[in-house]
């Protein structure tokens, strides 16, 4: 039996003043990054785009200039931070832009970026996702990934260079191209059924590949 992994992680307790929202992220609307900040986190941001609209900031960032001096001022004042805290704030968006770029990363979320009652600004929680595709590039990153919090399943079609998502229902599907796979998938739940999974092989997939998957497919 393999012994049981046990970890803990010990953070600072902070009190916070206000908390906020912050993010970086890919967007086509775009066609590039594009800075979303809100003055209201530590809620889900779609409900606040869906009530209070009028709170998010949106603010396309181009790669060849890079973050201008007129965004971060337009940035901070939509946050409503001044003074001690708006100058820490610019300083944490221009880290955060930099960790963006140089770890190809995809997006950066931050929920909340807070405000202590002494003026400092700090990252409370965060969620980074990074492209799969620039694996060779960040290999320091990339070999920090625990394979203990993914699905099983997925983990051993990534080995395969396989794209596999597990779903809820009871119907496997092995797909060829993923708009195919799409299609496939919305034909069965419009006969009432459901998908146990999606899974394209790709037009490059080998007798190997599909066989060493097909496996661990739920099938009906």
């Amino acid at each position: 039996m393999r012994p049981l992994l046990v970890q803990v992680f010990l953070v600072e307790r902070l009190y916070l003043r206000r908390e906020m929202y912050f993010s970086i992220m890919l967007d086509r609307a775009f066609s590039g990054p594009v800075i979303i900040a809100c003055a209201r986190g530590g809620t889900s941001i779609e409900d606040l785009a869906e009530t209070s609209p009028e709170l998010i900031i949106k603010e396309p960032v181009d790669l060849v200039k890079g973050l201008q001096p007129e965004q971060l001022d337009k940035l901070v004042e939509g946050l409503a931070l001044s003074g001690k805290a708006a100058g820490q704030a610019k300083d944490c968006v221009r880290a955060l832009w930099k960790m963006f770029t140089s770890t190809d990363a995809s997006m950066i979320e931050v929920n909340p970026l807070a405000e202590t009652p002494d003026g400092r600004i700090v990252v409370c929680d965060a969620k980074i996702n990074f492209d799969d595709n620039a694996a060779f590039r960040q290999s320091d990153i990339f070999a920090k990934r625990d394979f203990s919090q993914e699905d099983s399943r997925e983990v051993e079609a990534s080995k395969w260079d396989l794209n596999y998502i597990g779903l809820d229902g009871t119907i496997g599907c092995m797909v060829n191209g993923a708009g195919l796979a799409m299609a496939t998938m919305d034909i069965i739940k419009l006969h009432g059924g459901a998908p146990a999974n999606f899974l394209d092989v790709g037009g490059g997939a080998s007798a190997e590949q599909v066989r060493a998957h097909s496996q661990s497919t739920p099938r009906r």
